[in-house]
C-alpha cells in the first residue's frame, strides 16, 4: 500500500471533538465519529505521556467493541506546565487558575494517538509533544477570555485556533497537535502499520 492510499482508508474517530473532526476534514481524510465515553481519571504516578497514550488506546478499544471492523483512531490531549498536567477545566474558576499558570511561560501540549483495526490486537500507540509560549496576560484579559466560554472544554483552558490565539507568542512543533490531533503523526503511524 503506497503512502497516499492511507488517506483513502476511512477512519472511525473515537472522539466527539469537533476540532479533531475539522482537522481530518481539512486534510481530506474520510471518517465517521463515535464518542468513546471512557473514564479519563489519571492513575497514580502516571506521567503525561503514559496518561495520554493510555487514554487514546482505551478510547480506540472502547469504540472497537462497537465497530468490529475498520480502522479506529483514539486521541487524548493534555497541557503540562511545571510538572502539572492540565486537562479541561471543570469550571470558570479553574480556567482562570490555568490561564494564570500559563501566562508568560512555556508549556507542553501532549496528544496521545492510538490506531487499531477493529477488535484485533493490532494496535499502534504514540504521542506528539509541542511547546507553546503564552504572552503575559493581564487579569482583565483572563476575565474576558474566560467570559467568552471558549476555555470550557479545552485542555489547558485555551484554543490556539480561536480567541486563545491572541495570547500565543510562539510555538515549537506541530500546530495541529495543539488543536488536538497531530495528523502527520497519524499518517506516519498508519503508513508503518500498513507496511507490517
Amino acid at each position: 500500500m503506497d503512502n497516499m492510499s492511507v488517506l483513502k482508508e476511512k477512519l472511525v474517530l473515537a472522539s466527539k471533538s469537533a476540532r479533531r473532526a475539522e482537522i481530518l476534514e481539512a486534510v481530506g481524510w474520510p471518517f465517521e465519529q463515535m464518542a468513546a465515553n471512557v473514564d479519563e481519571s489519571r492513575l497514580v504516578f502516571e506521567d503525561a505521556a503514559t496518561y495520554v497514550e493510555r487514554l487514546a488506546k482505551t478510547k480506540a478499544e472502547t469504540v472497537a467493541k462497537k465497530v468490529p471492523a475498520g480502522l479506529i483512531l483514539g486521541a487524548d490531549t493534555v497541557v503540562v506546565i511545571d510538572g502539572e498536567i492540565l486537562g479541561q477545566p471543570l469550571n470558570d474558576q479553574e480556567a482562570r487558575r490555568m490561564l494564570k499558570l500559563l501566562s508568560g511561560k512555556w508549556h507542553n501540549v501532549l496528544t496521545g494517538v492510538a490506531l487499531m483495526r477493529g477488535q484485533t490486537s493490532r494496535v499502534s500507540v504514540d504521542h506528539e509533544s509541542t511547546r507553546v509560549r503564552f504572552c503575559e496576560m493581564e487579569t482583565d484579559e483572563i476575565d474576558w477570555y474566560v467570559s467568552t466560554g471558549e476555555p470550557r472544554d479545552k485542555a489547558g483552558a485555551y484554543a490556539i485556533q480561536g480567541k486563545g490565539g491572541l495570547f500565543i507568542e510562539e510555538i515549537q512543533g506541530d500546530y495541529f497537535n495543539i488543536v488536538g490531533l497531530p495528523v502527520r503523526l497519524v499518517y506516519q503511524m498508519l503508513g508503518k502499520m500498513n507496511s507490517m
